[in-house]
């Protein structure tokens, strides 16, 4: 942690150098690329992606890291989403793993209308709201969209996981790392770590490279 005042600002620090798609995801031939980055950002404010269930105006899971894959058509849009988790604890684990626990309710991705009007990165002027391929025209109101697919990436302190590994078993949702995986310099170019995000993929499950 050399250069950062906590755990969670190296972890922004190193998330934000993951691309827009994350790593070792592949999209099946001639489909659609709708992937983007909500968080974290390049940027400093408020402005940016956040989960809830419907009728909620004040609790709000905000992930350390949360990817967006837009789908659908105009009329019937959805989002999946790629998350990730930094845990400090087991009580903080277990609280961040009930946000994301199969339930009967819908959760809902809401997108601001300034993060959809920004540009995608550095070097791409590319409006966010072009890449989903979702919306008709420039956005006057924020996009609420309903969750399709939940893929969350936990990553824990080295005793918490081990721990976890020797007496837990993972949801089919739910993907595991030591933090010092997570934090190192470029960890997402970790052979590794690709190799387990592209578990992930919609299209993992199926024999051919198709998916739905």
């Amino acid at each position: 942690m050399v250069g950062y005042p906590s755990l969670d600002k190296l972890v922004r620090a190193r998330l934000r150098q993951w691309p827009q798609r994350p790593p070792g995801i592949t999209p099946p031939p001639g489909s659609r690329d709708g992937w983007l980055r909500g968080r974290p950002c390049e940027s400093s404010g408020t402005n940016f992606p956040f989960l809830k269930l419907p009728g909620s105006n004040r609790f709000r899971t905000l992930p350390d890291g949360l990817w967006m894959n837009f789908g659908g058509t105009v009329d019937e849009p959805f989002v999946d989403i790629f998350a990730i988790e930094a845990c400090g604890s087991l009580a903080n684990l277990l609280d961040k793993r009930s946000r994301f626990a199969p339930s009967t309710h819908s959760l809902l991705a809401v997108c601001p209308v300034p993060w959809l009007m920004r540009p995608v990165m550095a070097g791409d002027l590319t409006p966010r709201w072009k890449v989903t391929g979702v919306i008709e025209a420039e956005p006057t109101r924020p996009l609420v969209l309903p969750v399709r697919d939940i893929k969350v990436m936990y990553a824990l302190k080295t005793r918490h996981y081990e721990g976890f590994t020797q007496s837990q078993i993972p949801h089919p949702h739910e993907y595991f790392v030591p933090m010092d995986a997570l934090t190192a310099e470029r960890g997402h170019e970790s052979p590794a770590i690709q190799a387990l995000v592209a578990r992930s993929a919609v299209n993992a499950n199926f024999l051919g490279s198709g998916s739905p």
